[in-house]
């Protein structure tokens, strides 16, 4: 659920404004909201050096994983030296991998003429013999001018090489190619020298790997004043006192208050109104927050006055998981991997809910194949005679209404829960009337797409939600202006609501589409399989493996694709779920290493 936040307003003295800071740091409580744009020459200070250490990390980073050894440095400021140090390395490496592809390119294009030293080439110049160099087409030597002195080097396809000699400028009609700086023997020498460096610059990057620690606690400290002087420039002033304002649970608000009063500052807490940017702070419990780490792949966070959708998003999302992979094999394939990562990492990860997430997902795909008999395909399974649990569920006509049925009850739920929270308005009536819509909807897109018989109370349902809708979306004093607002919300969501029921069908068709390949796959390895010879049993395995591998890497880009989709669309647009909020942010010191 998303926490009712306090805004709150504190007033310092200027002289403790420093003191006051580090004590509401400690706290960790209250999400700042500047008075003023925070500028000046501790900040930008602080801001060039988070910036030179950043670089080098990433510089450092790619050198290398592991350090070759521990190190502890006894003055910072030595490592701003070591930064500089390594940038100067990496721009260095830079310019020689750059000029190193110039020499390639030049190797490749004479090597094809011998080795000759340019330098001689010049001095021939100065004597009047000029030598130059051209790339002719064979079909074109014959209508060179009989003027000139012309000597084939050697043959690339449909051109020659060609020297020329003359002893004075003639334009034969074809470019002359630039002579290069070096001779061939020179470029691969200078090639050769080069990378050596290149080699030695690595090692010197990877050997200032003992700094990696160093540089992390120092950010961190970085990121610590950083954040301290931004809230202390960012505060408003008058005259002695400086005030900040910002934002508080409101279970927090007690210990802010007390804090307020042993240090002697001013405090004021506030509802928020309707123009504050309120932060959004939720707390779910944990088997609703097992959706965070899909909620911060998206970057997706609720507005401060809309609905947190986790613990519906969490059960939809593995229904939507289990049906889109549908396949118990690929799940037993996701939970073994997952289970494989969290035994080999999961030490590293702070948050591990994501390695139960995907324990969760991997079961309901386990479950979802149980049900339809599938398991690393499904043809084969029906072959030898084993049946699903649920045999229901390979009728095509079946699945598609459950898909239907899904479609409606999840929106059903999105206006219902919006009705509850405008309970007992009577604009709750209007979310009723919605769902009066949608079920309408359920039973015309079964009758149009599936063939079945549209019941007679279908448009009685139909017509209860228009009048519901109608006459309760806008309450106003003016029957007119409410009837206006009921029929602009009719028309703009009217058809909306048949396509999003139907959308839901997708699930039926990722999925199927899933076991098809898997079957087609099965398939292909069973007519190699039959000739019976060593080398047709290894295609055969090899065509299975890359089948499944392939439907497996795919499999969870579509659930991303379409069963992320059907809640944060979809169910979103029913629940007015726009994702247009901010995390909670309080200004805290964060932990230095």
């Amino acid at each position: 659920m998303i926490v009712k936040m306090k805004k709150a307003f504190l007033l310092i003295r200027q002289a403790q404004a420093k003191e006051a800071l580090d004590i509401l740091g400690s706290l960790g409580l209250i999400h700042v909201e500047h008075e003023i744009i925070p500028s000046g020459s501790e900040l930008n200070e602080v801001s060039e050096k988070l910036s030179l250490i950043e670089q080098a990390r990433t510089v450092l980073s790619a050198a290398g994983q592991k350090t070759p050894g521990k190190h502890i440095i006894t003055k910072s400021e030595d490592l701003y030296t070591v930064c500089h140090h390594v940038l100067d390395l990496k721009k260095r490496y830079d310019q020689l991998k750059e000029f190193s592809v110039t020499l390639n390119s030049w190797i490749d294009l004479w090597e094809h003429w011998g080795d000759f030293d340019p330098s001689q080439i010049k001095v021939l110049q100065q004597k009047n013999i000029l030598i130059k160099f051209y790339q002719i087409p064979r079909d074109k030597i014959k209508s060179l001018p009989q003027t000139i002195l012309l000597k084939k080097i050697s043959a690339q396809g449909a051109l020659l090489n060609c020297l020329v000699v003359t002893t004075e400028n003639t334009e034969i009609g074809f470019k002359e190619l630039e002579l290069p700086k070096l001779s061939l023997s020179g470029m691969r020498n200078r090639l050769s020298e080069d990378n050596k460096i290149m080699q030695g610059i690595k090692e010197e990057l990877f050997a200032h790997l003992i700094y990696v620690n160093d540089l992390i606690a120092v950010e961190e400290t970085l990121l610590n004043q950083k954040d301290f002087y931004s809230v202390l420039k960012g505060m408003g002033r008058a005259n002695e006192i400086v005030y900040l304002k910002g934002y508080i649970p409101v279970d927090a608000e007690a210990i802010l208050i007390e804090q307020a009063r042993q240090n002697g500052w001013g405090i004021l807490t506030l509802e928020p109104d309707e123009r504050d940017n309120v932060p959004t702070l939720v707390r779910n419990p944990a088997w609703i927050s097992l959706i965070k780490p899909v909620l911060k792949l998206l970057e997706l966070v609720p507005g401060y006055r809309e609905l947190d959708i986790s613990p519906l998003f969490i059960i939809f999302f593995s229904l939507f998981f289990g049906m889109l992979i549908g396949d118990a094999g690929y799940g037993a394939v996701y939970f073994l991997l997952n289970f494989w990562i969290h035994k080999k990492i999961g030490y590293k990860v702070k948050d591990k809910s994501v390695f139960f997430l995907f324990y969760i997902l991997s079961f309901c795909a386990i479950i979802w194949g149980l049900l339809t008999g599938t398991f690393f395909g499904q043809e084969w399974l029906s072959n030898i005679g084993v049946k699903p649990l649920v045999p229901a569920l390979l009728n095509t006509s079946f699945i598609q209404a459950l898909c239907f049925l899904i479609g409606a009850l999840h929106l059903s739920l999105a206006h219902g829960w919006r009705a509850i929270l405008k309970a007992p308005a009577l604009s709750a009536l209007a979310d009723a009337g919605w769902i009066c819509i949608i079920w309408s909807v359920f039973f015309l897109a079964k009758s149009l797409l599936l063939g079945d018989v549209f019941p007679s109370f279908g448009s009685w349902l139909l017509i209860s939600g228009l009048v519901l809708v109608l006459f309760f979306t806008s309450l106003q004093k003016n029957i007119f202006k409410t009837i206006g607002a009921g029929l602009g919300a009719i028309a703009l969501s009217l058809v909306n609501n048949f396509t999003d029921v139907v959308s839901y069908i997708r699930l039926f068709a990722v999925g199927l589409a899933g076991v098809a390949i898997a079957d087609a796959f099965n398939a292909m390895a069973a007519g190699v399989v039959k000739k019976g010879d060593i080398l047709t049993i290894v295609t055969a395995a090899l065509i299975i493996i890359c089948g499944h591998a392939l439907n497996i890497i795919l499999g969870p880009m579509s659930v991303l694709v379409h069963g992320v989709r059907l809640n944060v669309l979809e169910f979103c647009s029913h629940a007015n779920v726009a994702w247009d909020g901010f995390a909670y942010k309080p200004f805290c010191k964060k932990k230095e290493i």
